[in-house]
C-alpha cells in the first residue's frame, strides 16, 4: 500500500470520514475534494478551460490600417503657398 498505510488503517480512516461527515454531506464533500484537486491540477500545468474563448473575447477588434496621405512639406508644417 501507498505510504505504508495498510488495509486495515484505510478502513479506519474512511470510518471516521463516515461519522465525521454523515452518508449525506460524504458525496459532497467527496465532490469538494475532486474539484479542488481539478483546479489545482490545472492551475499548475497551466491548463485553462476557458483559455479559447477568454483570449478570443479579450482582444480587440482588428483595426484596418490607415492609408498615408501625401502632403507637401509645407502644407504638413501649416505654411500655406
Amino acid at each position: 500500500m501507498p505510504f505504508g498505510i495498510g488495509p486495515l488503517e484505510l478502513v479506519i480512516v474512511l470510518v471516521i470520514i463516515l461519522v465525521i461527515f454523515g452518508p449525506k454531506r460524504l458525496p459532497q464533500a467527496g465532490r469538494a475534494l475532486g474539484q479542488g484537486f481539478r483546479e489545482f491540477k490545472d492551475s499548475v500545468t497551466g491548463k485553462d478551460k476557458d483559455s479559447d474563448s477568454a483570449e478570443a473575447s479579450e482582444l480587440p477588434p482588428a483595426e484596418k490600417p490607415v492609408e498615408p496621405v501625401e502632403q507637401s512639406a509645407s502644407r504638413a508644417f501649416g505654411r500655406d503657398e
